[in-house]
């Protein structure tokens, strides 16, 4: 199976580095120091579950020089989803399989236009990572779990493949037949983590416990969850209070991947993470007041850093 990364940072270097590792025809899409890195010293991996150092790397910023791929692992930043789909479209052939690992509901949507609705197959994934420097990723998190699954619930044979492409390689990945209901319940959490973390600067530790910020957090899942109803998403009814739990159980220092890019002064998923509340709320006539607040705050942070 020839395998794709698009999108080589912390989430896809980190699984195309497992992958790789066991053998299998990897070829990462990349730029910048960060590809003239790998191309020159392998990729390393510094990770609670092992370290990996992959010499040589297959590292491209040409995808046309790969040929026709099986299976696209799609890891990009949800801004650069129109540039990067458009990269790739060399390689998608009658039977490539292209896995959305990006944050938010709407990935998976955007794909489909791009790249043809039967390529993709929707995923979440959950998982601290990142690039340390050029060539070197570091995951931090004891969780490293994807979910996936079609749109009308059946076990399709391409979703078991790429369950068999990641068997020995540790990760947690099943497929589901509520993949919508999946996508909700992650983006639920990494919404308000994002949008609270965005705004205080601080790890989550250092904020979930003060009552005024959490009576804030609170309100704004609430606002998810009106929206994902509105949808008929199928959200159970105690999700604030299980997030909320989720919240207070996270390691104190985790910080996203939004929040990150924030505080580096650079472009943010606040559109896919934060305004697409704001903005699915006001088609559907559901109120969102928090979340229209946070995404006023960090609009002009964003746009200051070209986003």
């Amino acid at each position: 199976m020839k395998i794709v990364v698009m999108g080589s940072g912390g989430v896809g270097g980190y699984y195309g580095a497992l992958l790789a590792s066991r053998g299998l025809d990897v070829t990462f899409i990349a730029r910048g120091q960060h590809l003239r890195a790998m191309q020159e010293n392998g990729l390393q991996v510094y990770s609670l579950h092992g370290d990996l150092h992959i010499q040589p790397v297959r590292a491209t910023d040409d995808p046309t020089q790969v040929g026709k791929a099986d299976l696209v692992l799609f890891c990009t930043k949800t801004y650069a989803t129109r540039e990067a789909a458009s990269m790739i479209k060399p390689i998608i052939g009658a039977h490539t399989t292209v896995l959305s690992l990006q944050n938010g509901v709407e990935a998976y949507e955007k794909l489909g236009e791009l790249l043809g609705a039967e390529h993709v197959l929707p995923a979440a994934t959950w998982i601290s990572s990142a690039v340390e420097a050029p060539g070197v990723i570091r995951q931090v998190s004891l969780f490293r779990r994807i979910a996936l699954g079609e749109l009308d619930g059946t076990t399709s044979p391409r979703a078991k493949a790429v369950v068999e492409v990641f068997e020995g390689t540790g990760v947690d990945v099943r497929i589901t037949d509520e993949i919508l209901t999946t996508l909700w319940t992650k983006f639920i959490f990494i919404a308000v983590a994002a949008g609270m973390g965005s705004l205080t600067r601080l790890p989550i530790g250092g904020y979930r416990t003060v009552p005024e910020t959490r009576t804030m957090m609170e309100s704004l899942l609430g606002e998810v969850k009106a929206v994902a109803d509105s949808l008929n998403v199928g959200l159970p009814e105690d999700i604030v209070e299980k997030t909320m739990g989720f919240v207070d159980a996270a390691e104190p220092g985790i910080k996203p991947s939004m929040q990150l890019d924030v505080e580096a002064g650079k472009p943010s998923e606040l559109d896919s993470l934060v305004s697409v509340i704001s903005r699915k709320g006001r088609a559907l006539g559901v109120p969102t007041p928090t979340s229209d607040m946070v995404m006023a705050v960090l609009l002009p942070v964003d746009r200051a850093a070209g986003g």
